[in-house]
């Protein structure tokens, strides 16, 4: 198997389409099918149900794409670090997160690394926590943040690395009222701390139920026998902190979410509070590439800095520390 027959394959695979993967690749489609073809041949098997509506995986396809993804993804390594040599000036880093931090903590990390090494190139993966793992493991990406709630999950092949656990906040409209018979008389939310009965008698905006977030939060409002009254159900994350804006209801979000947003009002959750963990999460055995290597330094000083004594977020973030768990020695680069 070739590399160039594998990033067809890959490319056919993921487009469903022979016309549209030979040209994202600037080849001619009697060229991809004749590397498909002499794929097939050499495995022994059909590789894609073709058909007028495009092309689907057979079974063998299947086992094959995620087998194909990870051998170009080491080849891609293995150019990088070679290009890598040079001094950093080259490279490409591929970092999946799930919306609730590439809205926060990514962007700061992005800006920061971009700043320091522009000839990077920057992939960034939006996804929930088991879809990028399952991207990671294919060869897909470099690293994951991922978000847990209680005890770290045991993920096989994977390394789990602490960042911070952090609160979930309440957060409203700073200059306008908040709909609703609660707070119908002209008042806004401007307690430092809201219950979570409470919560429930204010209208909200809840994320769509793909979210972890959103998932987590009706199963608390469940276990303590409540129902939350719901303004706008199925917003993605900057529809959601939109809609708040304009004063619609308010929603739950992480605390680093508000960094950086005066038209919000954080107000802390309580009774109960609610906090979730974020990790950093890298193949086990596998060595980074240089650039992948600097941008999980990169991201152990932003939430260093996020978190430092005297900030907004000190009493909401709390900085996993070095003695209980494996950062400390990945930050000296052991």
């Amino acid at each position: 198997m070739r590399l160039e027959q594998l990033s067809s394959f890959e490319a056919v695979a993921r487009l469903g389409h022979f016309t549209h993967a030979a040209e994202e690749l600037f080849l001619s489609q009697p060229s991809l099918s004749r590397q498909i073809a002499s794929l097939e041949r050499e495995l022994g098997a059909r590789l894609f149900h073709r058909g007028p509506a495009g092309a689907a995986l057979t079974q063998a396809g299947e086992v094959l794409l995620p087998i194909a993804r990870r051998m170009l993804g080491d080849a891609q390594s293995a150019r990088e670090q070679l290009d890598e040599l040079a001094g950093l000036r080259r490279g490409h880093v591929r970092l999946g997160a799930p919306p609730t931090l590439c809205v926060s903590l990514v962007a700061d990390v992005l800006t920061a690394f971009r700043a320091d090494h522009p000839g990077v190139d920057l992939h960034i993966t939006e996804g929930g926590s088991r879809s990028l793992v399952d991207a990671m493991h294919e060869g897909a990406l470099d690293l994951a943040l991922l978000v847990t709630r209680g005890m770290e999950p045991s993920i096989p092949h994977t390394e789990l690395i602490p960042l911070l656990s952090e609160e979930l906040v309440v957060v409203s409209a700073a200059d306008a009222p908040l709909p609703g018979s609660a707070w119908a008389n002209g008042g806004s939310l401007t307690a430092t701390e809201l219950a979570l009965a409470e919560l429930a008698q204010i209208p909200q905006v809840a994320f769509n139920r793909t979210y972890d977030l959103r998932t987590a939060l009706d199963a608390t409002f469940s276990a303590h026998g409540l129902s939350p009254t719901i303004a706008v159900e199925g917003a993605e994350m900057d529809a959601v902190l939109r809609f708040v804006e304009r004063g619609l209801g308010v929603a739950v979000v992480p605390a680093m979410v508000v960094i950086d947003r005066p038209a919000l009002h954080s107000t802390r959750l309580v009774h109960p509070s609610l906090a979730r963990t974020v990790s950093l999460a890298r193949r086990t055995g596998v060595e980074l590439s240089t650039s992948a290597a600097v941008m999980q330094q990169v991201l152990f000083e932003t939430v260093d800095r996020l978190t430092a004594p005297g900030t907004d977020l000190a009493r909401l973030v709390t900085v996993a520390s070095p003695e209980t768990n494996e950062r400390g020695d990945h930050a000296r680069g052991q």
